[in-house]
């Protein structure tokens, strides 16, 4: 069987990519339901993107490349499209937009743009080689139980990256962009927990509190959540982007810099008040029984006792908490792989290998990862709009020249 285009993988990019590309596409994915990773995000809300778009959202080994695709292809250019098909949306909070109903909404309607395109969608198919001969990309499927080769002129990589394995994902992107001539950089967990082999924060486990964390270059200020096995919340699991193994986290647990001033005015209305007691305003209770041990200092005593000295230094304390995780909870449960098809390999406005004419790779397969909140379906969908439209126009100058 022959088609313009090939695309492997049907999620956020591969679908995005398949709807606009025009021409013969094929879309095949191993799942059994298209858009799998977007029926689960955002408690099954699909955080879609974020008002907030912009480059400096995204790491990667050449911070530039991912600018072109979200400049032609912007969060506005989705919410257009979100709302001509008539899709409630709000904003959460930092700019994410999620759906009102449902994250199957998102999926439908791209389901819907892949129809009106005639492009085709084969569910449950194992793809077993691809190879390219003659100019053609020439591909082994496997399917209902018979095995089938397709042939096409363009081949796009859209199979994501390592992320939740439990859903099938695996490294099929990275082995393809090597078998092609691409080089791949280390590859690790994004947007993940952190662990700490004692479970220290076991007891804590459920509490949550508005901190700041930082870890190498990225800092966020956002929830902190303990749980069984350590540390996670959107700030810790933004965080997890930027920290390598062996090195601290440093975590602010008064982060709106008030704290030591409202406790020496409490001081000064009721000294009397035990110091938990008016931590515990600021605090969770939790929290607070549990400082002296995890963050040290003492909370023993009224707070009429407390002089400047030592609640300074409590304070400082609990701003400047510093932690070394044991690990993360790994690809089980990261949102997402950080780095990927090395970007000096490809076009940033097409998408495609610049050794390999026809073949392209976007979304999380590259090397471009986002922050938590929308940004990488964003890059799902601008990168997909890229590869397509250099695609689409490829194919209206050969007509032309033909």
């Amino acid at each position: 069987m022959e088609f313009d285009t090939l695309i492997l993988g049907a999620g956020a990019a591969g679908m995005m990519c398949a709807a606009h590309a025009g021409g013969r596409v094929l879309c095949v994915d191993h799942a059994r339901a298209p858009g799998e990773k977007i029926r689960i995000s955002g408690g099954g809300r699909c955080n879609f993107t974020n008002l907030y778009c912009d480059p400096e959202a995204f790491l990667s080994g050449n911070p530039h490349f991912c600018k072109s695709a979200l400049s032609r292809y912007s969060q506005w250019d989705f919410i257009d499209l979100v709302d001509r098909h008539g899709i409630a949306w709000h904003e959460k909070t930092l700019g994410q937009l999620f759906c009102d109903g449902s994250a199957r909404e998102i999926i439908a309607m791209l389901r819907s743009l892949m129809d009106a395109a005639g492009a085709e969608l084969w569910l449950g198919t194992e793809i077993r080689e691809v190879t390219r001969r003659d100019g053609m990309f020439h591909a082994t499927l496997h399917r209902e139980g018979r095995t089938e080769t397709v042939r096409a002129r363009q081949l796009v990589l859209a199979t994501g990256g390592k992320s939740i394995p439990k859903m099938g994902a695996t490294g099929l992107a990275y082995d393809l962009a090597r078998h092609f001539g691409l080089n791949v950089t280390e590859t690790r967990p994004g947007l993940v927990p952190f662990t700490f082999s004692d479970k220290r924060f076991a007891p804590l486990s459920g509490v949550a509190v508005p901190a700041r964390a930082s870890a190498g270059a990225g800092a966020f200020e956002e929830a902190v959540l303990f749980t069984h096995r350590g540390l996670s919340g959107p700030a810790m699991l933004q965080i997890s982007s930027y920290w390598r193994e062996g090195e601290e986290i440093v975590i602010d647990l008064a982060p709106d810099g008030g704290l030591f001033e409202a406790l020496r005015a409490a001081r000064a209305d009721t000294g009397r008040v035990k110091l938990k007691t008016e931590l515990a305003r600021h605090l969770p209770q939790r929290l607070v029984d549990a400082l002296p041990e995890m963050v040290g200092g003492s909370v023993v005593g009224n707070l009429g006792d407390q002089s400047d000295a030592a609640l300074q230094t409590l304070v400082a304390q609990l701003r400047d908490w510093r932690l070394k995780p044991a690990g993360t909870e790994g690809y089980r449960t990261a949102e997402v792989t950080l780095g990927g098809v090395d970007t000096d390999g490809l076009s940033s406005q097409t998408m495609e290998a610049r050794g390999c004419a026809g073949l392209y790779v976007i979304g999380e397969a590259v090397d471009v990862t986002g922050w938590l909140g929308g940004y990488n379906f964003q890059w799902a969908w601008a990168s997909g709009m890229a590869a397509a439209r250099a695609i689409k126009a490829g194919a209206a100058s050969q007509s032309q020249v033909g």
